[in-house]
């Protein structure tokens, strides 16, 4: 969080008409996400299995509350505005996901029946993902799939199954590409094919960051003082691709201990699953791991060139409150499940 406050603040550092908005609205939102946390990991997180299913259609409902009731905002009908405050409810959702697949996961029926647990899982899951698709938000409906699939090898699967598997959702992804993606998001895909084929339409954003990641070199250019940042030849650089300014201000050094921080916190939330004896505690430390992996990944490769762009924000850093929020709830429940852990140890000795 500190990363990214401090690069938020950069942008606004070198420029006639500084504007700390945005700076000030994510250092509320930080301040109150931490109040979160600490509400949230004093709940024993068995609260959280018990209310699984209606977790999840709260989940549902709150989606289809988007598309009834939901703001436009680039073509995308994902923020509901409460109170004059805007969130994007499919931050929160991919909570409601985690908990559902936990929960049902730690069941030891579905761990010996994957097939069982594929239907199942999959039901949840696909409600969901649909739901996401009509907003539309490609790239947050291909997150919770990918969580979701991600959490499902979790259980022992024949290699048959896992194979039969990629050749449905292979098959079904390219199905679904054909018919039913936007022309924009059609675009998307072609550009990270060949980024080359439209350097000033839709393949500028991924140019402008991959020129400002190499910009960086080795120390960086140093806070506020990164060329494509400041003079806005980076698009979208508070969001999707404020990893690129990292790496423009702070060079590898800053970009290398970022991804640092992340591998020790995935690292940390693996130890907690590890330690933990209860299986949906164990489940849904695994959950997150998956998620935050595949998000993080997505993010850092939309930067790089090497991932299309699809709108996923880098966690704890990009600015958003929905995100931020999102991310340190999935971490006060952690949180909590460390404090049980710690609790039964010294019950033991």
């Amino acid at each position: 969080m500190i990363f990214g406050l401090a690069t938020l603040y950069s942008l606004q550092i070198n420029v006639d008409n500084p504007n700390f908005e945005v700076f000030n609205h994510q250092l509320i939102l930080a301040l109150v996400g931490l109040g979160m946390f600490i509400l949230i990991s004093s709940i024993n997180f068995k609260v959280w299995a018990d209310y699984y299913k209606i977790i999840l259609f709260g989940g549902a409902l709150l989606l289809i509350a988007v598309l009834l009731f939901g703001t436009d905002v680039r073509g995308t009908t994902g923020w509901l505005v409460i109170l004059g405050q805007g969130f994007q409810p499919v931050e929160f959702v991919k909570i409601a996901l985690i908990i559902f697949l936990a929960r049902l996961f730690s069941q030891g029926g579905y761990q010996t029946s994957p097939v069982k647990g594929l239907l199942i899982s999959g039901s949840g899951a696909v409600l969901l993902i649909v739901l996401v698709l009509l907003q539309p938000d490609f790239g947050s409906a291909m997150l919770l799939f990918a969580g979701w699939l991600a959490m499902y090898f979790l259980l022992p699967i024949r290699k048959k199954t896992v194979l039969i598997m990629a050749v449905a959702g292979l098959t079904v992804a390219l199905a679904f590409g054909m018919f039913f993606l936007k022309d924009y998001q059609k675009d998307r895909l072609l550009t990270f094919l060949n980024p080359q084929q439209d350097p000033l339409g839709s393949g500028y954003n991924v140019r402008q960051a991959v020129v400002a990641v190499g910009s960086g070199q080795f120390f960086g250019r140093g806070l506020g003082l990164g060329s494509q940042s400041q003079l806005n030849f980076l698009p979208e650089q508070q969001t999707d691709f404020i990893f690129a300014v990292i790496a423009e201000e702070l060079g590898f050094v800053g970009a290398g201990l970022v991804l640092l921080l992340f591998f020790s916190l995935l690292a940390r939330v693996y130890a907690i699953a590890s330690l933990a004896k209860d299986n949906f505690a164990h489940f849904f430390c695994l959950g997150l791991i998956c998620l935050l992996t595949i998000q993080i990944f997505i993010n850092i490769g939309m930067n790089l060139g090497i991932a299309p762009v699809t709108g996923v924000p880098l966690p704890l850093i990009s600015y958003g409150g929905s995100s931020l929020l999102s991310v340190l709830i999935f971490l006060g429940i952690v949180h909590n499940i460390q404090i049980r852990n710690k609790r039964s140890l010294f019950a033991r000795m």
